[in-house]
């Protein structure tokens, strides 16, 4: 299925495309609430689409509720001639996202215990967030931190917290069922380029790839903060859960890393083992984990109950690059063109689970005779056999109405492509019968 770029010219254009757009969104500043995430959403809006959703503040749903909004205009810590040391208009990181108001003198000892910084990367900002305990703080380099002279300072935060909403982005892209596949990524990250620009650049161009093809399947993409964006959607849309069969949380798609997944909360999921499969015949290396109760909104979709097939796709897992939520988190720590293998990794996945079906042998006892149709070596013991001939016996040994292509491709090793791609030649021949997965993975 031609969904990506088609030669090495599109596939750079797609990767200059993308960091374009990264760039472009990196100045926002993002939380869970308000108007960043508000015009991120317009802007991706430009390229494809989005529908907005704004859940009240005070909404209920489950063991939570949706917050207030949080407004910031100002932030900054000026010494006694007046001057800006830290700056909220010269890098969003430097306030505690969701920091109440605060206006006064404050000494450096009694600032301190509002300073945050990290003393192992003495030159990064750190990110740091306080949504859901009222209190306020700044983000600085620690080698700043140590040249604080002891002094008083002024301190502003030109901060709100009032009633307003939780701003939710979708795209539903019908296709020939109602059955689903959940892509899902985070919009509440400030300036941070790989945690999650990078998802939600790719997971954009993905939609607007998945929209210019058929497809059998429907494709939902989810935009919204993290925990507590996923958690409302599924409390405002439990229905909609019945249809989702496959799911994947896209995040941190732009570093140099290999390509990493986390498998769903029990793990033998088709969704599973397909991503697994994609990238373990891709050629590249790639990093498979375990379900563990950390990380990103794959929690929420795959808590007890909901049960959802959700995994997650990732470049180098949050926490294991010295960048990670620190201002060098920059476009320039992105590399296009690994956005661009992230992108083609996840239409890989879903072009296995588009093109996966049961396939029944029309003639189950025995070998069918290969040769006389011309898909079998004329001359036993040539080396040079038919290229699809092992493809075409391993379906013919599996086609017995219990094995979809995705779980033959597995048995025998072979890309889900070769496999695919015999299976049409064995049904053009009239020697299979070839059959949807009828219910797939539903929870």
């Amino acid at each position: 299925m031609a969904w990506g770029p088609q030669d090495d010219d599109e596939r750079t254009a797609l990767g200059e495309a993308m960091h374009a757009l990264v760039r472009r969104l990196y100045p926002i500043c993002r939380s869970i609430t308000g108007d960043g995430v508000r015009e991120t959403l317009r802007i991706l809006s430009e390229i494809y689409p989005v529908d907005v959703t704004e859940v009240p503040t005070g909404t209920k749903a489950f063991d939570w509720e949706a917050p207030q909004e949080w407004v910031i205009r100002d932030a900054y810590i000026a010494g006694p001639d007046g001057k800006r040391i830290v700056d909220f208009h010269t890098h969003n990181l430097h306030v505690v996202n969701y920091s109440v108001p605060v206006r006064g003198q404050f000494t450096l000892e009694a600032l301190r215990p509002h300073l945050f910084s990290m003393p192992d990367r003495p030159t990064l900002i750190p990110y740091r967030t306080s949504y859901y305990a009222p209190t306020w703080g700044f983000c600085l380099p620690h080698a700043l931190l140590e040249a604080l002279p002891d002094q008083t300072y002024e301190v502003v935060i030109d901060s709100e917290l009032r009633d307003g909403s939780v701003t939710l982005g979708e795209i539903v892209i019908p296709g020939e069922t109602a059955e689903e596949i959940l892509i899902s990524t985070h919009t509440c990250h400030p300036s941070l380029a790989n945690d999650n620009l990078s998802g939600l650049v790719v997971s954009l161009h993905l939609a607007r790839a998945i929209a210019a093809a058929p497809r059998r399947y429907t494709y939902r993409f989810l935009y919204g903060p993290g925990t507590i964006g996923s958690i409302l959607w599924l409390a405002l849309n439990e229905d909609k859960t019945r249809n989702i069969r496959h799911g994947l949380v896209l995040t941190g798609m732009g570093d140099d890393g290999p390509l990493t997944y986390k498998r769903s909360r029990l793990g033998d999921k088709t969704i599973d083992r397909a991503a697994q499969h994609v990238l373990e015949t891709s050629g590249a290396a790639a990093n498979f984990m375990d379900y563990y109760p950390y990380g990103y909104d794959e929690r929420q979709f795959c808590s007890p109950g909901f049960d959802l097939p959700v995994g997650r796709l990732s470049r180098t897992p949050h926490g294991e690059y010295p960048e990670y939520h620190t201002s060098g988190d920059t476009p320039d720590f992105l590399k296009p063109d690994a956005m661009v293998r992230s992108f083609e990794a996840a239409l890989a996945i879903f072009d296995v689970l588009e093109r996966d079906r049961i396939v029944v042998s029309n003639n189950p006892k025995g070998e069918p005779r290969l040769g006389k149709r011309g898909l079998y070596r004329q001359v036993a013991g040539q080396a040079n056999a038919k290229p699809d001939e092992l493809a075409l016996l391993w379906i013919l040994a599996y086609a017995d109405g219990r094995h979809s292509l995705l779980d033959i491709a597995v048995r025998a090793k072979t890309p889900f492509a070769r496999i695919e791609a015999a299976a049409r030649v064995l049904e053009a021949h009239d020697l299979v019968t070839s059959g949807p997965i009828a219910t797939g993975d539903a929870p």
